[in-house]
């Protein structure tokens, strides 16, 4: 038999693997899933500078990339598996083994596991190993070869089947129809009103208000939670008096309000667009403190998330009068499944990482003293207020821009104390005063535009903020870690 034919059956082996695996999962919970619980860890246990490496590269496509890129690695080794089983049958068993003990080991300590976790990567070892030894192994005539085209078409095609039926039953079984039955209350003040000079409609300008699928999207879920409101529960508890426990349909009982507020990523470079501004509708959670009442000492509100994840937000930021929310929606529709329907945390001044909890289940009051979140775990900042920024979005870097007037145009933000005024410089000359648009309140970013006589040739363009306290951004270049990206945005262009 020819080792190439054998490192093809290890593949179709773990295919085989990987699709029954699904199958299983559709009982036991996507998250158990042996890719996934693999992925997973992988996330949690990766050096802090891989990560950021990942999101500078790929961006919000950082999850697609680490799946495709576990896929790749796990055929290799599937490939040597079905080489070492050519040799001894033995030999294949036990990388089957290996691998399958790797993906229990990623299953079951995942938050929120169980024994049945492991399943999936059982069985699924289990199929892997009986489709090597059909392959490989198992006795066949004389002048058949082993394994001939039809048996690892066949063995691809059954792999395929197990995977997209798994994928598809586990589709039903997603709150998409839940989410489309959501009624969403009105808020009980009047909706802010969006002036209308806050949107410049220049082309190629991020829009004031992010459509909900343009809306940015950085998390650590590689499948995304599927949480039936029905079954949803709130525990708000820790060292309060009066810990209470919350159904949605009591949550959208309570007063809310309406607000515009901009999120902002703490992995945003400078220049970047994790960052995106919408209208949320939710519960304020100052009120909801104030009905725990928390006592002394609980200065960390612990967010924990459907999957597992944390954040912890400073008790006193959410109890100052911002407008911090328990949001159910997001530009007028229940919030987005990616999202964090059907209940998600809404801080404007904070980066997400430490407010904005998405599929959001558990707020427990602590203190920072004694739980670190899962990014300070990691050797974040505890607290991480958003950092004054601006950004040229018009004309693009590297473009090219007739000689004459240009119109030169950007957002920036500093939420929670608004922007003052936005400068921009050609070619380290002189700043002039860009125009600002108007804006909702100070937890928006806010649209600027200036008119640029370009001359031609080549020009760097930069822009600098002040926010309404008088405090202009630093020129100083610094990276994302530990607590956001500072500078000032630079591009270059060519003008003929």
């Amino acid at each position: 038999m020819q080792a190439s034919r054998a490192a093809w059956a290890g593949v179709a082996a773990a295919a085989v693997a990987l699709g029954v695996a699904e199958l299983v999962a559709v009982a036991t919970g996507s998250r158990s899933a042996p890719l996934v619980a693999v992925d997973a860890a992988v996330v949690d246990l990766a050096p802090e500078p891989l990560k950021q490496f990942a999101i500078a590269v790929f961006g919000v496509y950082d999850k697609i990339a680490l799946l495709v890129g576990t896929v790749v690695l796990l055929a290799a080794l599937a490939a040597l598996v079905g080489v070492a089983a050519l040799r001894r049958w033995w030999y294949g068993l036990a990388g089957i083994a290996a691998l399958s003990v790797l993906g229990v080991a990623a299953a079951v300590t995942r938050p929120g596991a169980t024994w049945t976790w492991a399943l999936p990567s059982l069985v699924g070892g289990a199929s892997a190993a009986a489709v090597l030894y059909a392959l490989t192994a198992a006795p066949r005539p004389s002048r058949e070869p082993r394994p001939d085209r039809r048996w690892l078409l066949l063995t691809f095609g059954a792999a395929a089947v197990a995977g997209v039926s798994g994928r598809l039953l586990r589709t039903r079984r997603d709150v998409e129809a839940a989410r489309a039955a959501v009624v969403l209350p009105s808020p009980r003040e009047p909706r802010q009103a969006v002036p209308a000079r806050a949107d410049l409609r220049v082309p190629g300008l991020a829009p004031y208000v992010t459509d909900n699928r343009d809306f940015y999207r950085i998390d650590t879920a590689l499948v995304v939670p599927q949480v039936d409101p029905d079954t949803w529960r709130l525990r708000i508890h820790g060292r309060v008096r009066h810990p209470i426990e919350l159904t949605f349909a009591q949550l959208l009982a309570r007063p809310m309000v309406e607000r515009h507020i901009t999120l902002c990523c703490v992995s945003n470079e400078v220049g970047g667009n994790l960052i995106g501004n919408a209208r949320w509708l939710g519960v304020p959670v100052k009120d909801l403190l104030d009905e725990v009442e928390p006592l002394d000492g609980a200065d960390q509100v612990l967010s924990r998330s459907a999957d597992g994840w944390t954040c912890g937000t400073p008790t006193a930021v959410l109890r100052d009068g911002r407008d911090a929310l328990l949001a159910v929606g997001m530009n007028g529709e229940p919030l987005p499944i990616e999202h964090g329907f059907p209940v998600r945390m809404v801080t404007p001044g904070l980066y997400g990482y430490v407010s904005a909890c998405k599929w959001l289940v558990e707020l427990e009051l602590t203190s920072f003293a004694e739980v670190d979140a899962y990014w300070v775990r990691r050797g974040w900042a505890p607290r991480g207020p958003v950092k004054t920024q601006s950004r040229i979005d018009v004309p693009r870097r590297g473009s090219e821009v007739r000689a004459g007037p240009v119109t030169v145009a950007g957002v920036a933000w500093a939420q929670h104390v608004g922007i003052a005024r936005v400068e921009v410089s050609v070619d380290d000359g002189e700043w002039h005063e860009a125009t600002l648009a108007d804006t909702v309140s100070i937890d928006t970013w806010r649209q600027w535009s200036w008119r640029w006589e370009a001359t031609p040739g080549r020009h760097r363009l930069r822009v600098r903020a002040t926010d309404s306290h008088g405090v202009t951004q630093t020129e100083e270049r610094r990276p994302v870690v530990p607590d956001g990206a500072t500078g000032w945005h630079t591009i270059e262009v060519t003008v003929r």
